[in-house]
């Protein structure tokens, strides 16, 4: 177990600007006591933040720069723009240069995966690296890969993409071998593209090498938490995502009007108060805010541009337990153990395609 753990943050990264970064920062020290960070951004903004927390500025240091990188900017642009010179670029850096044992961004999705990709690289016999989601279900939380990172997949990308998750599970989860299942359109083996077909008999044969291979699961699948891991490739992903969010919404504004429809149902909701704000916690996005880039050389996590403190403190959480359970380590791991892998795949793109979260 890591003794100390060092925070990159990308302080102007989101559309709420460092305040939010700070402030969840402070919420996360709170928790998480054996913590640092080092914010990237305009040290203007940055310092007068820091001063009305002083619990916080002993375990921080502000790094100047003055380049921010837009939510609305193309990959291939904030490349240009901001390598080497961005806040975003130098939280990334960190990383890479051991300053930092993970970073993390409220920016721009596509522009974050792009500079990462670059300066992190691919980890060796990942052939894209993909976002993974921590997802609460019935049973219990679970990972969905990818929630946006590439549009689109081959069957090689997929089988990626599962033991990346399957590693994921282990390091967060301590599950030994976590069950897969690949998101299609049904659960008959004769249904789905070739390319996921491909995938299921790939992930078939390897089954019990870190992970148990489940099958084919389809959307409803991952509400109930079937399986630990659920791959499917970005457009998918991402659409499941944005849809299980808004429904989390609507379900939460539904049970808010019904309890202060009449004085018996505002009665019940005091009787029912604890059981009303577990449920919230449950049903609230933000706590579980904090998208991971997997298959790189180094951890990044991707916070939802428009959070507020409460979610950049949940992604500043998740990114504290990965760097201490030693993702890397065991997704090297979990590759070893899958001879498939031991090729170098053919897609080492410092500008994969994303779709902006």
């Amino acid at each position: 177990m890591t003794d100390s753990i060092r925070i990159s943050v990308d302080a102007m990264g989101g559309d709420h600007g460092p305040r939010v970064a700070v402030h969840g920062a402070r919420l996360a020290l709170k928790e998480r006591k054996n913590t640092s960070f080092i914010f990237h951004g305009r040290s203007a903004e940055i310092a007068p933040l820091l001063e009305e927390y002083p619990e916080l500025k002993p375990v921080s240091r502000i790094v100047h720069n003055d380049n921010v990188i837009s939510m609305d900017e193309k990959p291939s642009q904030a490349l240009r723009k901001g390598r080497n010179n961005s806040s975003m670029w130098a939280a990334i850096q960190s990383v890479k240069d051991g300053e930092a044992d993970v970073a993390i961004s409220g920016g721009n999705t596509g522009a974050l995966m792009a500079m990462a990709t670059f300066c992190l690289r691919p980890m060796e016999g990942i052939s894209r690296p993909a976002i993974a989601a921590i997802w609460p279900t019935i049973r219990t939380d679970i990972i969905v890969l990818d929630v946006g990172a590439t549009v689109g997949g081959d069957a090689k990308q997929l089988v990626d993409f599962s033991i990346l998750g399957a590693a994921l599970a282990r390091a967060l989860f301590d599950q030994e071998a976590p069950t897969i299942g690949l998101l299609n359109v049904g659960t008959e083996e004769m249904k789905g593209h070739d390319e996921v077909k491909e995938a299921a008999r790939i992930l078939g044969e390897a089954s019990g090498a870190g992970f148990v291979y489940h099958g084919f699961v389809e959307g409803d699948d991952i509400g109930k938490g079937t399986v630990d891991v659920v791959v499917t490739e970005g457009f998918a992903g991402n659409i499941a995502l944005k849809t299980a969010e808004g429904t989390a919404r609507q379900v939460g504004t539904y049970i808010r009007n019904a309890l202060k429809a009449d004085i018996v149902s505002m009665l019940g909701a005091a009787i029912a108060g604890q059981a009303l704000q577990a449920l919230k916690r449950k049903l609230d996005p933000r706590n579980i805010n904090g998208g991971v880039f997997l298959g790189l050389n180094g951890i990044v996590i991707k916070s939802h541009g428009g959070t507020d403190e409460i979610g950049f403190k949940a992604a500043l959480g998740l990114g504290y337990e990965m760097a201490r359970s030693r993702v890397l380590d065991k997704i090297g791991e979990g590759m070893r153990r899958f001879p498939t892998l031991t090729t170098q795949g053919s897609a080492n793109d410092p500008e994969p395609e994303a779709k902006p979260a």
